[in-house]
């Protein structure tokens, strides 16, 4: 599969800000997706959305299940066919222009959903930069009404089109010395200090760490583009994009970190779906030195 850059002619910029989405209002080209996750997250969307938001399941209709956490992890990728129906069920063609907002600085299902409509090859996605309250502080309205979709006729893609990586092959690049695996998960669970998710503390052996935190400023908002780009430049130097592999816990937040490579300006390397939560229960080697 082929790796694409952002922020190329015809394609729209990874992140858009809250202004920015405040002049968009009332488009007829905009599709505006809501994904928050947690507790009571349905009752929260119903109470509350930024207005004319469709809301979005991660765990249902971003995932695809298994029996257990060893058969693709905690958020395996539906297949893009089921993905396409459920594009075309919110009203997504590609003409759209879809912002999608979580209430954790993109580092949620926002990415998730950023990367999955990409990977469909998708131009015109955005993530909100700063996420629900960002755009609430800039002015956007809120509503406590769910809005219809505009169901349309299934999205016309049935393959994804951006690279990802197996446990297999990401057992054999960890080793590699020409390929890179980036786990993006916090220091403390990289470490294996603390694991509040998976059953067993650690890491990849090989792989290193570079937290997805580290993409935001003390504000919860992202770095400017240049800033991501040197940083990324320098962490990948000695390795070409189709070397490199990012995961994290179940294949969420890695998506943050190649939301912010493709801010930059970066080709999107390769995304680990099944992350740590396939690698732990896979019987593979665990590592907890740094």
């Amino acid at each position: 599969m082929t790796n694409v850059a952002d922020n190329q002619p015809g394609q729209a910029s990874p992140i858009i800000k809250p202004e920015e989405l405040l002049r968009l209002k009332g488009t007829p080209e905009l599709v505006l997706i809501d994904v928050r996750t947690g507790p009571n997250v349905q009752a929260r969307y119903a109470a509350s959305h930024l207005e004319d938001a469709l809301w979005v399941d991660l765990e249902e209709e971003l995932a695809h299940k298994a029996a257990t956490p060893a058969d693709g992890g905690r958020h395996p990728l539906p297949s893009a066919q089921a993905f396409a129906e459920l594009l075309g069920h919110l009203g997504i063609s590609p003409t759209s222009h879809v912002v999608v907002y979580d209430d954790k600085n993109g580092a949620n299902a926002a990415a998730r959903f950023w990367w999955m409509l990409k990977a469909l090859g998708h131009p015109a996605v955005q993530v909100l930069d700063g996420g629900l309250d960002a755009a609430l502080a800039a002015g956007f309205p809120a509503s406590s009404t769910a809005p219809q979709p505009a169901a349309g006729p299934i999205y016309p893609q049935s393959s994804w089109q951006l690279p990802f990586a197996s446990v297999e092959e990401v057992e054999q690049a960890a080793q590699a010395p020409d390929q890179l695996v980036i786990d993006v998960r916090d220091a403390i669970r990289y470490r294996g200090e603390q694991e509040p998710i998976d059953l067993i503390a650690g890491h990849i052996p090989g792989a290193v760490n570079i937290p997805f935190t580290s993409n935001l400023d003390a504000n919860g908002f992202f770095l400017a583009p240049e800033v991501l780009r040197e940083k990324y430049t320098e962490a990948l130097r000695n390795y070409q994009p189709e070397k490199v592999v990012v995961h994290c816990g179940s294949g969420v937040t890695a998506c943050h970190t190649l939301l912010a490579m493709a801010y930059a300006g970066l080709p999107i390397p390769k995304l680990y779906v099944g992350s740590w939560s396939e690698w732990s229960n896979s019987g593979r080697a665990v590592a907890t030195e740094v």
